[in-house]
């Protein structure tokens, strides 16, 4: 099946829903697409089901006899039956109907977007759907069902525990935001100070592209207008985008909670234990949140590279980050149309609790998916932070980046340390120094980090003396944003 030019990147997704849409055999087959708003989902899905002649349905919040009224519309226009309406009674008839969409030895690709709006008011959905696969077993027609949503805990829950389709869906396809090097492309930025600074507020999300205008090539002040026309601006569907996401996947009385659970670890709580301080509440309070934003995709555990059981939050959404930590501290102001003043004085939090741990975020990503194994020291099977215990100096040292190896005996080695910095200054012998004392203190439990790689990530660059001292040290790697966007 070939793929739409119109399509772009998504070679991986296309190429698994091209091969699902075509497989041999017989009965009913299920993939599962789900993956967070404007990922491209549905303008996929759309270009799968006209390339191969399937049905193609698009859900929308509406009572449940108007769901199947519409579903009706769809199958009876599909199909070109007199009226172009079919009749349906309930999700049995219709289900029924879909089957009968399938003719022997052919497969038959039928699409079910936005699938959760059908479950809001159709919960014996899934039961009726596990009946047609069991009983197609024996020899039905190849049908190809796929179900797609963005409420994607509903998603995910369809597959969990003693849910019905459990067990039942031989693809399940998630549907991330493109990487920080493909969003630039998409986004067609090739400066990678702007390239950075827009993924840090929107992310990789393709969809976002179509609710802003395009970013200036380069500058602050052009950056900062630009913020304003689009995601400081109220009339601008980005304005509450963080909400928006929300409410796709949590009731209303969960919402408040969410919200302060994420503007906390936006702020700079890491900790289940720092979370519940900033809430004021204790920290089993809080466990039940965070796991349902992690499932939910808002959040991201990273557990300690070095440490077991002490694990560390993130935020996963750009776009959510940004809004806890400008819009929502200024609400009123930025409500009011105040965007200079109040974007002034949200600069200096922008920079720390948005610019910061997102130039973390890619550093980590860097060395997991872009770095080369000379770069890194050798082939990482993992990568995340870890915080180091320095007893003499009665302190901690948090390390940013922890690139972890594993040998074929299964035993795993620490192979880089690294340190990830957006600020304004260039980076010193000093930063090398205090790699050095974590690599010490790191060899102390784990001796083969004596020999770890040190990784000095800068979105300012570097002075001269820290570039000669590593020109002269194969254990030392400076990556600016050049290298960041466009090395290895």
């Amino acid at each position: 099946m070939q793929r739409p030019v119109d399509l772009f990147d998504r070679e991986r997704e296309w190429q698994d829903l091209a091969d699902f849409a075509v497989a041999g055999g017989s009965g009913t087959r299920l993939a599962l697409v789900r993956g967070r708003r404007r990922q491209g989902k549905s303008f996929m899905l759309r270009r799968l089901a006209a390339a191969a002649g399937a049905f193609y349905f698009q859900a929308v919040e509406e009572e449940r006899s108007q769901a199947l009224d519409g579903l009706g519309a769809a199958l009876g226009g599909h199909l070109g039956v007199p009226g172009g309406r079919l009749a349906l009674a309930d999700w049995d008839g219709a289900v029924r109907a879909l089957e009968g969409l399938a003719r022997p030895g052919r497969p038959t690709l039928v699409v079910l977007d936005e699938f959760p709006y059908l479950l809001s008011n159709a919960p014996e959905l899934p039961s009726v759907l596990q009946r047609v696969i069991d009983r197609s077993r024996d020899g039905g027609s190849p049908l190809r069902l796929v179900l797609c949503g963005s409420a994607v805990s509903a998603m995910a829950g369809l597959l969990t525990g003693t849910q019905a389709l459990r067990g039942r869906a031989s693809v399940d396809i998630v549907v991330r935001p493109f990487d920080y090097r493909t969003a630039a492309r998409y986004w067609g930025l090739d400066d990678p100070r702007t390239a950075f600074v827009v993924h840090a507020v929107l992310g990789g999300t393709p969809g976002y592209r179509d609710l802003v205008s395009a970013p200036p090539s380069r500058g602050s002040v052009a950056l900062a207008k630009w913020l304003a026309a689009g995601p400081l601006n109220p009339s601008s569907a980005m304005f509450r985008e963080d909400d928006h996401l929300l409410a796709e996947d949590r009731p209303q009385s969960d919402r408040a909670l969410f919200h302060a659970v994420i503007s906390a670890i936006a702020s700079g709580c890491t900790s289940q234990a720092a979370i519940a301080a900033a809430l004021g509440r204790e920290q089993r309070s809080v466990q039940h949140p965070l796991r349902a934003l992690e499932e939910a995709g808002f959040v991201t555990r990273l557990d300690d590279a070095l440490r077991a059981r002490r694990p560390i939050y993130r935020l996963s959404d750009p776009i959510v980050r940004f809004h806890h930590v400008v819009t929502r501290k200024d609400m009123a102001r930025f409500e009011d149309r105040r965007v200079e003043d109040a974007w002034d004085d949200a600069r200096p939090r922008f920079a720390t609790h948005v610019l910061g741990p997102h130039f973390e975020d890619l550093a980590r990503e860097f060395a997991a998916r872009f770095a080369a194994a000379t770069t890194v020291g050798g082939r990482l099977a993992a990568v995340g932070p870890a915080v180091v215990n320095d007893a003499a100096g009665r302190t901690q040292h948090e390390v940013d980046v922890v690139g972890v190896g594993r040998a074929r005996s299964g035993e795993e080695r620490v192979l880089c340390l690294g340190e990830a910095k957006h600020t304004a200054a260039k980076r010193t012998l000093a930063d090398v120094a205090r790699l050095e004392r974590v690599r010490a203190l790191v060899a102390q439990k784990r001796p083969e980090a004596a020999g770890a790689r040190l990784l000095l990530f800068s979105a300012a660059g570097f002075d001269r003396n820290l570039l000669e001292a590593a020109g002269r040290r194969p254990d030392v790697e400076l990556i600016d944003l050049d290298r960041l966007y466009d090395g290895s």
